[in-house]
């Protein structure tokens, strides 16, 4: 909390100079300053207001949320999709890998 600095004194010697009524010229500086602290604790509520979430906000939010949600969704099953190819391409590899290895003892077996 921040203290507004007023130098009433200076005011008031001011206010004096130019006339007004001591009496007065304090209750004048005094008004000034309620005013001036009532000013800034209004301000100061004010900014900690703009750090408050309304509903709207969080409703955006949660509407943001559920996108993400939805393309993170979309994203794994691409995932999915190109694993089980994946899978099938090292499988049909893998045959081919075997069948070429008995290709080869066969051909090795025939020349004994």
């Amino acid at each position: 909390m921040t203290a507004i600095t007023i130098d009433t004194y200076a005011l008031i010697t001011s206010l004096k100079d130019a006339g007004v009524p001591e009496q007065q010229a304090k209750a004048q500086i005094d008004a000034i300053a309620k005013f001036a602290e009532i000013t800034r604790e209004q301000i100061e509520h004010d900014h900690k207001l703009d750090d408050v979430a309304t509903k709207r906000d969080i409703k955006e939010l949660e509407l943001k949320i559920e996108m993400v949600r939805k393309d993170i969704e979309i994203v794994r099953a691409d995932l999915m999709r190109e694993i089980e190819k994946s899978k099938s391409d090292l499988m049909r590899l893998g045959f081919l890998q075997i069948g070429l290895i008995v290709a080869l003892l066969l051909k090795v077996l025939n020349m004994i």
